[in-house]
């Protein structure tokens, strides 16, 4: 999903993981090199690199998994998607942000990054 939502070649997606083996394939580099992602990965044993993943880790596990029994990984994926999607992204507001959805901080900074 986020390889469909960069616009152009200068764009940037920065995928923040650990350092497990599928993260640190010569596959998956290879890809997130084609596909202009960064790859920013966590020092071993050090979960504060990555503190803004594990928030969101941290908080999608309290506010859906945690409430939920999923039937099949296939329904999993779909509540999972429509967490982010639908309530996350767009609804969900964040302190750190100033109390607006993740969306709107984005849909500012482009704008501002557009006007100058």
């Amino acid at each position: 999903m986020a390889v469909s939502r960069i616009l152009s070649k200068e764009d940037k997606v920065v995928l923040h993981s650990d350092q497990g083996s599928q993260y640190s394939s010569y596959d998956y580099m290879k890809f997130a090199k084609e596909h202009n992602i960064v790859l920013c990965m966590s020092r071993r044993g050090n979960c504060y690199d990555n503190a803004v993943s594990e928030s969101f880790f941290k908080t999608i596990k309290k506010e859906l998994v945690r409430k939920q029994v999923f039937l099949t990984r296939k329904v999993a994926a779909s509540k999972v998607f429509e967490y982010i999607e639908m309530f996350y992204n767009p609804k969900r507001r964040h302190s750190y942000l100033g109390y607006i959805s993740l969306n709107e901080f984005e849909n500012r900074y482009n704008n501002r990054v557009l006007e100058m």
